[in-house]
């Protein structure tokens, strides 16, 4: 169980939350490219109704023209994000910057070299995930199951 939080840093919590949904409003909207853990889709935080609202939120996002949302099923045993998340973010000056759990200590990194191996590192879960075409589907299907 985690600890209560203070008004305060519920407040907080949620103001940032709501900060970082934004970037889905945005215009020009940009790229967004997701791998969802079947098991994390799977796990109903909050109860049966808030687990629901998640499904069809992400439903909803998936379905916007600048996302690429993917599932990576629980049948697929091992695949190349079992060590953690990796984050790429690539601006329009052509400069980007990743990280990820498992690679180079988890610290972010701008080395071209570096940013290359975690592109082709989530090229790999991305091919190892099911497509897009599938996935949204396949969380409708979990939707209905709530």
């Amino acid at each position: 169980m985690q600890p209560p939080y203070s008004p305060d840093e519920v407040e907080r919590m949620v103001a940032a939350r709501m900060a970082r949904a934004s970037i889905f409003e945005r215009s020009p909207a940009p790229a967004l490219s997701f791998v969802l853990e079947e098991a994390a889709l799977r796990r109903p935080i909050g109860g049966t109704m808030a687990w629901r609202r998640q499904l069809e939120r992400l439903l909803e996002v998936g379905r916007l023209h600048n996302v690429v949302l993917q599932v990576m099923p629980l049948n697929c045993e091992t695949h190349s994000g079992m060590d953690g998340k990796i984050e790429l973010l690539k601006f329009a000056d052509g400069s980007a910057v990743g990280r990820s759990d498992g690679a180079f200590n988890g610290r972010p990194t701008s080395d071209p070299k570096q940013l290359r191996i975690l592109e082709l590192r989530y090229g790999t879960i991305r091919a190892q995930a099911l497509s897009p075409r599938e996935s949204l589907p396949f969380i409708e299907q979990l939707r209905g199951e709530t």
